[in-house]
């Protein structure tokens, strides 16, 4: 396992996005989610690449990408963004693997452009009408980064950031400072902002009647502790969409961070698995 990646930079409808970029083999695309990075997957990535090349993109206004005042950053824009990853790259086709809101990206993208996905995996993802989380709420009103220094903001995040985990110690100072790095100045905290102001449900809304027509092969992931996005979601998306099946983690939301090893094999006896 590795915290050290080079991430490379290509444009996208004249943005810089950055993405790691691994192994060699069929294309995995990995979504994050929020308030992650591509980093999420840094314990995930070398498991994957032995058989695959695995590209893990920050989001727009997320991670290294660019960071614009005033770009659209909703989940509708990233799928767009992602699948112009995809063409940037010259792929025709990729298995997602996606957590949090990037789970509401991979399903824009498996209905929207369901000819660019292959097989499908859901974690711990926004889905329906379950987000955004109560947390984030109040932080969506206009002007609330104006009112909060960047030390309560950083001290918020530093509060937030470990709900998401059910073994208090796999949240270690490494995990939080990789994932608070790209918030920990004035600009990040912006930035921040902005994509929470973007956390829509209407997206996810307005998708649901199709994911019951979806084709892909589909692994719902879930942390049966997660407090953000709760178990019953997951049981919802296996009932919705025809081919999905769950496996559940014992952990909670974070379950890259909790459980590195059984995430990365399930994923990898997924990836790897030829559909019958």
């Amino acid at each position: 396992m590795t915290s050290e990646y080079t991430h490379k930079y290509l444009q996208v409808e004249g943005h810089k996005i950055a993405y790691i970029d691994e192994g060699a083999g069929p294309p995995v695309l990995l979504i994050h989610g929020i308030p992650t990075s591509s980093m999420l997957w840094r314990n995930i990535i070398p498991v994957l690449a032995r058989t695959h090349r695995v590209i893990a993109p920050d989001m727009l206004n997320y991670g290294k990408s660019d960071k614009p005042a005033q770009a659209d950053v909703s989940i509708a824009a990233q799928a767009r963004l992602m699948v112009g990853v995809l063409d940037a790259l010259g792929l025709a086709r990729a298995d997602i693997v996606s957590h949090d809101i990037g789970g509401g990206v991979a399903q824009i993208i498996a209905v929207r452009n369901a000819e660019r996905a292959k097989k499908l995996v859901l974690s711990n993802a926004i889905c329906f009408d379950s987000w955004p989380i109560p947390d984030f709420i109040p932080l969506q009103e206009p002007g609330a980064e104006a009112e909060m220094s960047l030390s309560d903001f950083l001290d918020m995040l530093r509060e937030f950031l470990p709900q998401g985990v059910h073994q208090p110690e796999a949240f270690t100072t490494e995990v939080m400072e990789i994932i608070m790095a790209p918030w920990s100045s004035e600009e990040g905290k912006r930035a921040l902002f902005r994509n929470f102001r973007r956390l829509n449900p209407e997206y996810t809304q307005a998708i649901a009647g199709e994911l019951t027509h979806l084709e892909h092969e589909t692994l719902i992931l879930w942390g049966q502790h997660d407090a953000f996005q709760k178990p019953a979601y997951a049981e919802r998306l296996q009932k919705t969409i025809p081919n999905a099946r769950v496996r559940w983690i014992d952990a909670a939301h974070w379950i890259m961070e909790e459980k590195p090893d059984e995430v990365g094999s399930i994923l990898a006896d997924f990836l790897n698995t030829q559909t019958a």
